[in-house]
């Protein structure tokens, strides 16, 4: 092969000393010219790719200099014949060490033929022939030249194969792999153990925005969290996308006190109720700031102590309404839970509202654990004493969710909430009287995510609200069970801020729904209740309590609360 002028020279292209004199600015490269090499191409020491010393090259590398890159006429591009490499051309393959002691292996590939961003290909290629004076890109550029050097890549480190990343075409290189010794947290895609921050298919140090190739971002107007409290927002045809809950943190007032030694606890509620008199203070201070599995324990330690049972003590030490109050925190949630439903049915009477409120907001593991407890406490399953002392409709929607048996599943099917909408209006509004088995079967056995997009559908569908229809189909407790499952599972913070103030509004306290909801929910949702306390009414719960209550009863129950809003 020669050049135009040029008379063909012993050992072919490229030239040999003796050969034809170099031309400025000619191919291949003289010194100073792309790539900058001390002397001409192929590169020596110090030239490109950077070798040992490592980047930034230092002078004499690039970027060119004067009388560079691009080359003039008669250089770069190559004609027929010339450069890119053809099958059995130049460069010849050279040992490992070559091209200024490259190790061997091949270096990779970067992959612009096959990058999954569409239009890159042609924007990257404008740009690189616009940096090139308008001369066409080399097409080994962006697709693999036949008969020329692909990388050859090692099983780790650079070029080494990861999975679903094709392989690279960008300026083909003989001669081996790149230096694998690299800082922490700079290693290139597929070097075990080093991935780059921010590099593509290597974990990014920041969270993926929704929405850049992370999941996708959430249509607006979808609930955003399965939470007990959402609100009743518009959605879209198809099947209901769940966005993942987000985790708002801990939302109860009373939590884990630290460094609490159940030993020292315990002499100090010794130390309160020895002697004359009760000092109800260190009581309230100790009882109001360790959290319920702190609490319990104390059971079993002041036995351990004293030989003498805690409960017992303070139950003659102390009286009235601070007295159950104090009595309901030394109670595990489930035990509190089942001693509370047993209170409500025993005797003359039932609490049916206490039944309601508790079998409404319990999740199904909880339910199930009250359950047992019930069963071993009081020696008769909770099914059986609530049909013994409940009837008619009522008692089927007890029963119904006292097995502890709802959907729990997040997805919602738009399909199946429409139709399960239009059995609740045929059953009620949509017929003389009240199919009062289809309530009681979708509000009971549904999960809750898809009870909310049944009331919604409900409400497109009629124009009226699922609660005033049930209002106007029903009446008596089974009305009053069926809105409270309603308002539970459209807002459960809601709900409870509104047995809240039932029981301290008008004349009289109903303490034992305020004790029960104080102890039960300081754990799980009393800030979010104290802010639809707020909304709802006017006025903080903190001021409400004060208000209504007093003593060391108020003391306390102003410590589960855990401040004004």
């Amino acid at each position: 092969m020669s050049y135009p002028g040029y008379p063909p020279q012993a050992g072919g292209y490229p030239p040999q000393p003796g050969a034809y004199p170099q031309q400025p600015g000619a191919y291949p490269p003289q010194p100073g010219a792309y790539p900058p090499q001390a002397g001409g191409y192929p590169p020596q020491p110090s030239g490109y790719p950077p070798q040992a010393g490592g980047y930034p090259p230092q002078a004499g590398g690039y970027p060119p200099q004067a009388g560079g890159y691009p080359p003039q006429a008669g250089g770069y591009p190559p004609q027929a014949g010339g450069y890119p490499p053809q099958a059995g051309g130049y460069p010849q393959a050279l040992p490992p060490g070559g091209w200024g002691g490259g190790p061997t292996g091949g270096y990779p590939t970067i992959g612009l033929d096959n990058l999954s961003n569409p239009g890159y290909n042609a924007g990257m290629a404008n740009q690189i022939s616009a940096g090139m004076g308008g001369h066409p890109p080399n097409p080994s550029m962006f697709t693999q030249t036949p008969g020329g050097y692909p990388s050859a890549p090692q099983p780790s480190g650079y070029g080494a194969p990861v999975p679903n990343q094709q392989s690279f075409g960008l300026y083909p290189q003989p001669g081996g792999t790149m230096p694998q010794h690299q800082g922490p947290g700079m290693g290139y895609p597929g070097q075990p153990g080093q991935p780059m921050p921010g590099y593509p298919q290597a974990p990014s140090p920041n969270p993926p925005m929704a929405g850049y190739g992370a999941a996708p971002a959430p249509v607006p107007g979808y609930p955003q969290v399965p939470s007990s409290n959402p609100s009743m927002p518009a959605y879209g045809g198809g099947a209901m996308p769940v966005a993942p809950a987000i985790n708002r943190g801990f939302r109860g007032t009373i939590k884990d006190f630290p460094g609490a030694d159940p030993l020292k606890d315990v002499e100090v509620l010794r130390k309160a109720m020895k002697g004359f008199g009760t000092d109800e203070q260190a009581i309230i201070t100790l009882l109001g700031s360790r959290s319920n599995r702190q609490r319990v324990p104390l059971l079993r330690s002041y036995k351990t102590s004293y030989g003498k049972d805690l409960i017992k003590d303070l139950h003659s030490e102390l009286s009235g309404d601070f007295r159950n109050l104090v009595m309901a925190t030394l109670k595990n949630p489930a035990e509190f839970d089942a001693y509370e439903l047993n209170s409500a049915i025993k005797g003359a009477g039932t609490d049916e509202a206490c039944l309601i409120e508790i079998l409404s907001s319990r999740s199904n593991a909880e339910i199930k654990e009250i359950n047992r407890i019930y069963k071993q406490e009081y020696k008769k399953k909770l099914e059986d004493h609530i049909t013994g002392d409940t009837s008619g409709h009522f008692r089927r929607l007890l029963v119904s969710l006292a097995q502890g048996n709802r959907d729990e599943r997040e997805h919602v099917d738009i399909s199946v909430a429409k139709q399960d909408a239009q059995s609740l209006y045929a059953a009620g509004e949509n017929k003389l009287g009240t199919d009062e088995s289809k309530f009681n079967a979708i509000l009971c056995a549904r999960s809750k995510p898809h009870l909310r997009a049944v009331f919604l559908e409900y409400q497109r569908m009629c124009g009226r609200d699922i609660e005033k229809s049930i209002d106007r189909e029903m009446s008596g407790d089974l009305e009053s069970g069926m809105l409270a499952v309603v308002k539970c599972i459209k807002n459960t913070p809601a709900y409870f801020a509104e047995r809240l103030y039932k029981a301290m509004k008008g004349a009289g306290t109903k303490d034992r729904t305020l004790i029960r909801i104080m102890v039960s929910r300081s754990e799980v949702d009393m800030l979010d209740i104290r802010q639809e306390y707020v909304k709802n009414y006017g006025k903080s719960l903190y001021t409400h309590i004060s208000g209504d209550t007093s003593g060391d009863y108020k003391k306390l129950l102003l410590k589960f609360c855990g401040g004004s809003d």
